[in-house]
């Protein structure tokens, strides 16, 4: 589904964000990323859901090499991710069933065919009773379970979250944490940076392991 080889980023008048990284990342996986603030994380991930272009190597994307993909291709590519960022990118200027529309106002679905599907995101990450409220009234926590039911309601094929739990106290990031595994569970690959992987094993198909730029280890676990 996701192949890097030899894969290299480098930033102009700055060093190599990641450097010759190679591995592959199968259908309804999950995968943790870990490494140090600063390690090569969020430049991975963006190269993963086509943000980013490699400088040199070659990331395929459901055999689809992205270096080769012109710009008009892209946005179609990106319709099979959905992205949660560790500071959610919510809109505070509309209420949370209006931030969870939005990717499909993008891709053309209103209507009560958008209707149920925004209920059903907000529903699967608790928040079916918080439609009417603003983002800006519910906790960290909350922030970012909304944060999900928009990276979800459009039906991505891969789940990718940066830092989901950075913010987050143990509860709230263990809740977080499971709800990726119910995801991943139905058949969705989820890919998650995380500084510490929240020593949640039980969960770990696959860590990726990052020092400055280089992928040091891969671990995979039952």
């Amino acid at each position: 589904m996701i192949t890097f080889d030899n894969v290299t980023k480098r930033y102009p008048g700055s060093h190599e964000a990641i450097s010759s990284i190679s591995f592959s990342i199968e259908q309804g996986e999950m995968v943790y990323v870990t490494g140090h603030s600063g390690a090569g994380k969020s430049t991975l991930l963006k190269l993963m859901a086509a943000i980013e272009r490699p400088t040199s190597g070659t990331v395929l994307i459901n055999n689809q090499n992205v270096s080769k993909l012109k710009e008009a291709t892209l946005p179609y590519v990106r319709r099979k991710f959905g992205l949660v960022f560790q500071d959610h990118k919510l809109l505070y200027d509309r209420n949370c069933y209006h931030n969870v529309a939005l990717p499909l106002a993008i891709n053309g679905i209103t209507g009560t065919e958008a209707g149920k599907r925004i209920r059903a995101a907000l529903d699967k990450v608790g928040l079916l009773d918080k439609e009417k409220a603003m983002p800006i009234t519910l906790s960290g926590g909350e922030q970012q379970r909304l944060a999900i039911a928009r990276a979800v309601v459009s039906r991505p094929s891969i789940l990718i979250a940066d830092e989901p739990t950075g913010n987050l106290d143990r509860n709230y990031a263990e809740n977080i944490m499971t709800l990726f595994a119910a995801f991943q569970q139905v058949g969705v690959t989820v890919i998650v940076a995380t500084h510490d992987a929240l020593g949640n094993a039980n969960y770990q198909n696959k860590v990726l392991h990052l020092n400055q730029g280089k992928l040091t280890n891969v671990e995979t676990s039952a």
